[in-house]
């Protein structure tokens, strides 16, 4: 989605996987592949490498072992593929601001059960569905936000729907859940698109492919 967005349209989900070398994706995984087709973009994690204590999540518990080595010397050698990851926690509020900027867009890890279940939570008894479900992570892409009605606008890959709208809370439950690290590609579109541009006049028009 994100590189179909900035005009990048010579690749297939099938070559992306083997270029990831890995089935057991994770965020700084992608951030190796937006580096290798000269994208711009921030990352943004609470936790520099692996957390060990996911271990007790299912979702984790086959991978995790293989894993810890794998994507802590993926963190260890970041920097000198030209990676910045800032060690920290961004809030709902600045995501708005840089999607609101029109600059930018932003690849999100999010726990699928909560994003898709805790909007049931503000029409419906409060833990009425429980919690029993555990963490199972998935990617959306951010793409626009509605200050009226406190809603992000998202694409998401699991859903059938070509546009989706979630309310900020819905967003920062499903975001800042156990097993996220809140993890967060911030994709700079227009620094990229005149990149390219310069090389096809056309790729202008592609930048709102997702809006």
């Amino acid at each position: 989605m994100v590189l179909r967005t900035i005009g990048i349209n010579n690749c297939n989900i099938q070559g992306l996987a083997e270029q990831c070398c890995t089935t057991s994706v994770w965020t700084v995984d992608l951030a190796y592949l937006l580096q290798k087709f000269n994208v711009g973009f921030s990352y943004f994690t609470i936790t520099l490498g692996a957390n060990p204590n996911y271990s007790v999540e299912t979702f984790y518990k086959e991978q995790l072992p293989t894993d810890l080595v794998r994507v802590d010397m993926l963190f260890q050698k970041a920097r000198s593929a030209g990676i910045k990851i800032e060690c920290g926690s961004i809030s709902g509020v600045e995501i708005s601001l840089m999607i609101l900027s029109g600059n930018y867009i932003a690849i999100a890890l999010v726990d699928q059960y909560k994003l898709s279940h805790s909007w049931m939570e503000d029409v419906i008894v409060p833990g009425f569905y429980g919690s029993d479900s555990g963490y199972t992570g998935h990617y959306i892409l951010i793409c626009g936000y509605d200050a009226n009605s406190d809603e992000f606008e998202i694409r998401d890959p699991a859903s059938c729907r070509k546009r989706e709208k979630v309310t900020s809370k819905c967003l920062e439950e499903a975001r800042k859940s156990f097993g996220t690290d809140e993890d967060l590609l911030l994709v700079s579109v227009f620094a990229i698109l005149l990149l390219h541009s310069a090389l096809r006049p056309s790729t202008l028009v592609l930048c709102y492919n997702l809006l």
